[in-house]
């Protein structure tokens, strides 16, 4: 009998929509999932661009557990902020065989209490804000500290999601969905990490975040 699983993807105003995209992309194709856009409220809810609106299907107050729960990056201050919404967090992180942050996410669920000490993946420009919590920074893609998996920036979502497919399930089973998606990345530019990128990109980029 094929295994259920019941996946939460946790979506917020502001939130950047790879990070939820991505991953979405990825875990709907686990066999026997099913997946819920988790929102505080149910409808559209607007992400950081402006330009598009996710819809959730669900609110807070409907689901009380997961298998997985996603929960991207983005506004992620408003989030750090909200204590129903870091109550939530944790009551579903509780019931989860995984959770998964992307981006900025990871200093929610660092908010949350979720994340309290070791090593966690997050967006490079936030590196600092994670150490507050009592975390230290990792520079790699993807970062696992038992069932919590981080991912760096937006992007690194897929990596991630990849990786909890084949602890979910199996290896075989990740690849497939890799190649389904052809997921093949090759970069135009050697620019995608402050450690790769030029003084100039990078200074152009803080500029841009402000």
């Amino acid at each position: 009998m094929e295994a259920s699983r019941a996946i939460a993807v946790y979506i917020y105003p502001g939130l950047t929509a790879l990070d939820a995209i991505g991953p979405y992309e990825i875990l709907r194709g686990l066999p026997g999932a099913t997946v819920q856009f988790v929102a505080q409220e149910r409808g559209p809810v607007t992400v950081d661009s402006t330009f598009l609106r996710l819809h959730a299907d669900v609110s807070w107050d409907e689901v009380k557990q997961a298998d997985i729960l996603v929960v991207p990056g983005g506004n992620a201050p408003s989030q750090m902020r909200n204590p129903a919404a870091l109550a939530w967090l944790r009551q579903i992180h509780a019931t989860t065989r995984w959770t998964l942050s992307v981006c900025t996410g990871s200093l929610i669920l660092a908010a949350a209490g979720v994340i309290t000490g070791g090593e966690a993946a997050t967006h490079w420009s936030a590196r600092d804000h994670l150490r507050r919590f009592g975390v230290t920074p990792s520079r790699a893609r993807v970062t696992r500290q038992g069932k919590i998996i981080t991912a760096a920036g937006v992007s690194a979502g897929i990596d991630a999601a990849l990786t909890l497919a084949a602890l979910e399930c199996d290896q075989s089973t990740a690849e497939c969905i890799q190649l389904f998606i052809e997921y093949a990345p090759q970069p135009p530019f050697y620019a995608g990490t402050p450690e790769t990128a030029s003084p100039e990109v990078i200074a152009r980029t803080r500029l841009f975040l402000k």
